[in-house]
């Protein structure tokens, strides 16, 4: 059960192999989003959420934060973050609102 050099590099090659495969991995997972998922605790309502993350290049985040109603878009760096923009109102014609309207006028101009 002697083992030669070359399997010995084989052996070596496959490994760093996988490794790179899953540091590959990892860096796809994360361009697309995953692993900036937040928690939820419970079902009462949430004053503070991330509404929206946008990578701006490997070391800046743009990310949109609501707290009560209110929106703030905030730059994360590497080594600092800055408050761009305070005080956005948030908008009022969410999806379910614009989706009941539109089911309600649905409704009336439908003949019984």
């Amino acid at each position: 059960m002697d083992m030669g050099f070359g399997e010995y590099l084989q052996f070596v090659f496959a490994l760093i192999f996988v490794l790179a495969l899953i540091a590959l991995l990892a860096v796809v997972a994360r361009r697309m989003g995953f692993g900036y998922r937040v928690a939820t605790r419970g079902k009462r309502a949430r004053r503070l959420a991330v509404v929206e993350i946008i990578s701006l290049d490997p070391r800046r985040r743009l990310a949109l934060i609501r707290r009560d109603q209110v929106e703030y878009l905030v730059l994360l760096g590497a080594t600092s973050d800055l408050l761009l923009d305070r005080a956005i109102p948030t908008p009022s014609d969410g999806f379910g609102e614009v989706l009941a309207e539109t089911v309600a006028a649905n409704n009336q101009d439908v003949p019984r």
